[in-house]
């Protein structure tokens, strides 16, 4: 069989490359037209569709760019074929191929990095679609399980915090800055009563443990300490506000604001007297709370102190200082004689009181931003909020680091913990609240869109288990408190 010689055979190994080469070029400009006039007929025949023209548009450059991929990867697909047929041809007739494997393996190296690229473009788009579809069936089932239930609204500027009575008539309680703070029928969403005895924003509340007296800080430097007697209307029907059709993350900040303009409830009685006024602050009183037996209270000041005062004679027992900056939280623990109080120098602080001959503190330098508030649960753990965007959550024994940390993509303002199933209840900034396990595992987010939630900062959030309409509340900004009913087991069971 004569055999043909290395020069030729190389010659007409590079004449195929120049042809096949040629040919892609031909190959792609003219496909590239037909790209461009098939494009331009698609829009022109999706004149009734949905979509914005800027979207189709770039849906169609997308597809366009996949296409563009594997058109690339088909031409050096049959490259390697005609490269492989040479070889074998070459081996057949009895040649030796020098550097064949290199070649192969060159060849395959491309068309391996061109199958990669393409893969990873697929895998991001794919994502993207699936994650959208994910995020769609995750709002649905939130919204089966955490639905709203009821809008408490009077306020005329926004509420800072909000908390549940702990004694018979159980009734809501709000602090705004309109300088008041009002009761609520948390099946009827009436205002009960008015109190409007503080001279600036009124900025937390707190029910006694065993009495019916409201604990209330406020800018005028002040808490005070106030009686009340309501008695509950009769519950109506009701209103399942859930179901209305709803589009999540809508921008509707607008929406109603002639209803913050109002005056407030115009039958609801006021109060302007307080039993007991706690002073002594050189700055705004941000928040307070009561010690285990109602007996004694708790302030935070931006003076960067907190005061605990005895509640019979309003004299002050113990000042509170260390922390380098301005108080933004103060908590008590619910059996035992102990005060966390958190600040913008980034830290929270211990306070133990169970020794009355020794009083400790422990540092706690968890976050990188103010630390919002930092709260007991009916065990032996804190969970700690900042506007570092984290939750923190620490075992008393053992607080030198987290047991568990959850990164948020917003700003985390006053956080609750429920006491049975101790779940996180997180205001955002963003408008958004989400529920979390002790262990930092996502359970929900509860709906908000441009007719269900606020509309505005969530400051706030507070939970009651033992009621069966309204487990959780939420208030902010937006001038409004809402009452969620959550589906503690459904939830649980989901994750």
């Amino acid at each position: 069989m004569p055999v043909e010689s290395g020069s030729s055979a190389a010659a007409r190994q590079a004449k195929q490359k120049r042809k096949s080469h040629s040919l892609s070029i031909r190959r792609t400009n003219s496909t590239e037209q037909e790209r461009l006039g098939l494009q331009r007929d698609m829009l022109e025949g999706q004149q009734d569709s949905k979509l914005p023209l800027s979207l189709r548009t770039n849906l169609l450059d997308l597809f366009s760019q996949i296409e563009r991929e594997f058109e690339n990867l088909y031409i050096e697909n049959l490259e390697l074929r005609r490269e492989i047929e040479t070889l074998n041809d070459r081996l057949a007739d009895g040649q030796t191929v020098e550097g064949a494997d290199l070649a192969k393996g060159a060849l395959k190296t491309k068309a391996s990095h061109s199958t990669s690229q393409l893969s990873q473009k697929l895998k991001t788009t794919y994502k993207a679609s699936t994650s959208k579809i994910v995020s769609s069936f995750k709002a649905t089932t939130s919204r089966a399980v955490c639905q709203l239930v009821r809008e408490y609204v009077g306020h005329r500027d926004g509420i800072w915090d909000l908390s549940v009575s702990r004694t018979q008539p159980v009734v809501l309680g709000t602090a705004s800055a309109d300088h008041s703070a009002m009761l609520w029928s948390i099946e009827t969403g009436k205002c009960l009563l008015k109190y409007a005895g503080h001279q600036g924003s009124v900025n937390s509340i707190k029910f006694h443990p065993t009495e019916q007296m409201a604990l209330t800080a406020s800018g005028d430097q002040t808490a005070h300490i106030w009686r009340y007697m309501v008695q509950l209307p009769t519950p109506q029907p009701v209103a399942d506000i859930s179901q209305t059709p709803c589009e999540d993350d809508v921008d509707s900040s607008d929406k109603d604001e002639a209803d913050g303009e109002a005056e407030g409830p115009s039958d609801c009685p006021s109060l302007r007297v307080a039993t007991t006024t706690l002073r002594s602050h050189q700055g705004v009183v941000i928040a307070a709370d009561w010690l285990v037996g109602g007996k004694q209270a708790v302030t935070a000041s931006w003076d960067r102190a907190a005061n605990l005062y005895d509640v019979e004679t309003a004299e002050l027992v113990h000042s509170l200082t260390g922390h380098d900056q301005e108080l933004t939280h103060c908590c008590t623990h619910p059996t035992q004689r102990l005060v966390v109080t958190s600040s913008r120098d980034t830290t929270f602080r211990l306070w133990d009181f169970r020794d009355p001959s020794i009083h400790s503190v422990n540092v706690f330098q968890g976050h990188t931003d103010t630390v919002t508030s930092a709260v007991f649960t009916v065990g032996d753990n804190v969970v700690s909020g900042s506007d570092d965007r984290t939750v923190k959550v620490w075992d008393l024994k053992n607080m030198r680091s987290p047991i568990a940390t959850i990164r948020t993509d917003s700003a985390v303002n006053r956080i609750s913990v429920s006491v049975t199933q101790k779940i996180i209840a997180l205001p955002h900034d963003n408008r958004q609240v989400r529920l979390f396990d002790m262990a930092g595992v996502r359970l929900a987010r509860l709906p908000q869109s441009n007719r269900t939630g606020h509309r505005r900062m969530v400051c706030c959030s507070a939970w009651c288990e033992d009621n069966t309409s309204c487990n959780l509340f939420t208030c902010g900004f937006d001038r409004q408190a809402i009452g969620w009913n959550i589906n503690i087991p459904a939830l649980l069971q989901e994750k």
